[in-house]
This record gives C-alpha cells, sequence and structure tokens, in this order.
C-alpha cells in the first residue's frame, strides 16, 4: 500500500487503532495498540518495545529498544475487534533489521530463493481443539456429546461447534483468506481449517493471525481454542502440515513432473529439495516440534482411534501418511510440524535444508508406501529407516550437533532457540507429574 492508500483504507474501515504485530521466538503474537493516524511512524520508525520483555529477543534490560517496522503490505482489519487494524511487523535495532527477530531470519532465506528466481509456496492446515475448564482446572472438549471413538469428519461434532467456525471463518474470509473446507478431525473436539496457498512470508503471517482469530474469538464465545500439540494423552494432537512447492517467475510448479517414472509427479528439484528435509531431519524436528508436548504426539505406537497420523519415521511415500514426508502428487506435504510451532523459523528452516538438498544434489532413496506405525524399531534398523527424535531435548542435540542451521539461519536466533528450549526441557524434567505420584508415592 502507498501512503495515500494506507489513508483510504483507514478511512474508508473507521479504523481506530492499529496492532503493530511480531512474534516472539515460540511464534507468540505480541502487539502495541497505535491510534491510526500514528501508522506512518509506525512503517517508519516502528513501534519501540523493551527487548528483554519478550522471549528470545537475546537482549538485556540495559539493551536498546526493539523497533517492530511496519510491513504496508501486511495492513488488514482485525474483524472481531471492529474499530482495529493489524500490520505484521519487521524487528529492527539501532535502525538495522535484527538476527533475532523471526520474520526477518525467513526473509533472509526468501531472498536466496529470489536469487534463483524462486519462491517458496506453502499451504497450511492448522489444527485446533475447542475446550474448556473445568471447576478443577482440567481441559475438556467444550462439547460434551462429542464423545465419538472415531469422530473424524463427524457431522454432529462439527454441527454443534459451527458457532465458533462460522465466526472463524467469516473473519478469515473478510481479510481475504480462501477458506476452502472445514472439518471435525480425529480427536473430540479437534478441528481444522483449510484454506488456499501462498507464498512462504504471506503464509507465516496468516497462520499468526488465525491463532490471534481463533483465540479471541473463542474466548468472546466462552471456550478456549488451543493450538497445544498433545492437549490429550489418548487422542490425536493438533498438527500442522506444511504443503511444499517452488514456483518460477512465470507461476510455474518447478516441482511438478508429469514425466516422474514413480507416478509420484516430482521433478529432479523436488526430489533434492525433499531429500534435504529427509537428511535435517533430526535437527529440524527442534522447530517443527519445538515444545515439550510436541514429542507426545510424536511418539511411536497407536492411538486409540487407530493411528496417531504424526509422523515418528523419517520416511516419505506416495500418499502415505505415516512418513513424514506425503507426496500428494507434484507437491510435498510436511507432516511434521504441529500447530504450537513458530511458522517464520519453520518456513527457514524449511528453506535451509532443501536448498541443502538441491545444492549437494542430494538423493532421497526408494520411496516407501507401507504403514510405518505396525514397524517395529528392529524393523526400521533394519532397513535404514531413522526415527525421529523422541522428546525436545534429543532434537535440541541434532539442532546442536548439525552446523547448517546456525550456519544459515545466524548463529543468534539459533543458539538462542536452543537455550530457551534447554530451559524448557529441564523445567519439565523437575516437574512431578500426576502419573508419577500416582505409581511410586507408595510403590517402595
Amino acid at each position: 500500500m502507498t501512503p495515500e492508500e494506507i489513508d483510504k483504507f483507514i478511512a474508508d474501515n473507521d479504523i481506530k487503532y492499529v496492532l503493530a504485530q511480531f512474534v516472539d521466538i515460540h511464534g507468540v503474537a505480541k502487539t502495541k495498540s497505535v491510534p491510526a493516524h500514528c501508522i506512518h511512524d509506525v512503517i517508519k520508525d516502528g513501534a519501540g518495545f523493551a527487548g528483554f520483555a519478550v522471549w528470545g529477543l537475546g537482549m538485556g534490560p540495559h539493551g536498546p529498544d526493539f523497533m517492530a517496522k511496519g510491513d504496508p503490505d501486511t495492513i488488514s482489519l482485525v474483524p472481531w475487534q471492529p474499530g482495529y487494524a493489524r500490520i505484521v511487523c519487521t524487528g529492527h535495532v539501532n535502525d538495522e533489521p535484527y538476527p533475532y527477530d523471526t520474520r526477518y531470519v525467513l526473509l533472509q532465506q526468501i531472498e536466496r530463493l529470489k536469487a534463483k528466481g524462486w519462491t517458496l509456496y506453502t499451504g497450511l492446515e492448522p489444527e485446533m481443539c475447542l475446550m474448556q475448564r473445568t471447576a478443577d482446572g482440567r481441559l475438556e472438549p467444550i462439547d460434551k456429546s462429542d464423545t465419538l471413538a472415531k469422530p473424524c469428519y463427524d457431522y454432529k461434532g462439527l454441527s454443534r461447534a459451527r458457532g465458533f467456525l462460522e465466526e472463524l471463518v467469516e473473519s478469515l474470509q473478510a481479510v481475504d483468506f480462501d477458506v476452502y473446507q472445514i472439518d471435525h478431525e480425529d480427536a473430540n473436539g479437534q478441528f481444522e481449517i483449510n484454506y488456499t496457498y501462498s507464498d512462504a512470508l504471506t503464509s507465516a503471517d496468516r497462520f499468526v493471525f488465525v491463532r490471534m482469530a481463533a483465540g479471541e474469538i473463542a474466548n468472546g464465545q466462552g471456550m478456549i481454542c488451543s493450538f497445544m500439540p498433545k492437549p490429550d494423552a489418548s487422542r490425536t494432537g493438533n498438527g500442522m502440515h506444511f504443503h511444499l512447492s517452488i514456483g518460477d517467475a512465470e507461476g510455474n510448479n518447478l516441482f511438478n513432473d508429469d514425466s516422474d517414472p514413480s507416478g509420484m509427479g516430482l521433478s529432479k528439484l523436488a526430489y533434492h529439495f525433499l531429500a534435504g528435509l529427509l537428511h535435517h531431519a533430526p535437527a529440524l524436528c527442534a522447530f517443527a516440534a519445538p515444545t515439550v508436548n510436541s514429542y507426545k504426539r510424536l511418539v511411536v505406537g497407536r492411538a486409540l482411534s487407530g493411528a496417531t497420523w504424526a509422523p515418528a519415521y523419517i520416511g516419505y511415500g506416495d500418499n502415505n501418511r505415516s512418513a513424514m514426508l506425503r507426496i500428494p502428487y507434484g507437491r510435498i506435504e510436511f507432516r511434521l510440524p504441529d500447530s504450537g510451532c513458530n511458522p517464520y523459523l519453520v518456513h527457514a528452516a524449511i528453506i535451509a535444508a532443501g536448498l541443502d538438498g538441491v545444492e549437494k544434489a542430494m538423493t532421497p532413496g526408494t520411496p516407501m508406501n507401507v504403514n510405518f506405525y505396525e514397524m517395529t524399531r528392529a524393523a526400521c534398523a533394519e532397513q535404514g529407516i531413522g526415527i525421529l527424535p523422541q522428546n525436545l531435548n534429543e532434537a535440541l542435540d541434532a539442532l546442536e550437533a548439525d552446523p547448517l542451521f546456525a550456519d544459515a539461519l545466524g548463529t543468534e536466533v539459533v543458539g538462542e532457540f536452543i537455550n530457551i528450549k534447554r530451559m524448557e526441557w529441564t523445567e519439565y524434567s523437575r516437574h512431578v507429574s500426576d502419573w508419577e505420584l500416582k505409581h511410586y508415592a507408595e510403590f517402595f
């Protein structure tokens, strides 16, 4: 938008305040509310924040201000807050782009693609759970009748959540999301929103907006909308599959090749790219599954409904939803990320790993269209199939051992991510759970 177009947008939509929004290292939205007439100051100079007050900005209380500079192409309404707009910001310190800011980290990786004339397009599939707190503080599905053992695509569950889902979809459509499907997923109270793919930066910006919208709309209706990776031990977790393709300047899908002898419709470029994802999968896991809870989703074994739908296995296959990488035809579905990830870091890491595969002409080996969920660890080892890290600490070890990401994304942000996530693991390791008390308090 030009300054004149911004002023017209604000006037036409009776905007009184603009949310200057960025994310912390966890991908959580942070904002300042700025009177609408100050929007040009946010674009030129930025909204000022004390960086020490935010997770992962690598600052002490004596540091300079973190200035969130607005991207004028991202101004949009906040439909559930009449009179408000949002502008997505990129972090600057001392008037220079800040290497701890994860949106800037992604922008740097996008520049690597641009140098080749390429654009990464991604279609995200966020999953979420509608919940409420009981009198004793437990979380449970908001709909007490949503109790089926296999509730996926259940009409009643979908219908009874329609008040929330309709307001969410209408809010997204109001800011040009092309929502084309909504369904009840495999866990009780779990739903998925599907909208049309876009370039990687727009996809990341949009996913942050989805979490903002869903959380506040649910709160307004007396619910909790949780993007926690695994809120129920016996049910499937909240994944966020990434559908990946690379386009050229004319919009051609460079991952597609109808002459692919495998029948999966992939080009050599796509095979090299996915080989990079497979090669760096253990380290990638730290970004894609960034919480202690994430690994309750990735555990090896079957769920009550028959499958976890989460990939514990480092492999790829045709229409294989038990593999880390599924090939729907002519594109790659990366099934590892969960809905608790930082979308900027995941996109940046995908580009770094994929380009490493391209630049080194890596090959992914033979696709496997077997049910990985039915394979034992011994069978996987015999066939050379790797298993993803089974807890956050293992994933961080893998990230530290893989130099690619510190080199490509920056030692600052990767080091900060590792430090914060190590603290999270330590806190978790010290926690005494109800399970432990039940099993050990009187055991001895």
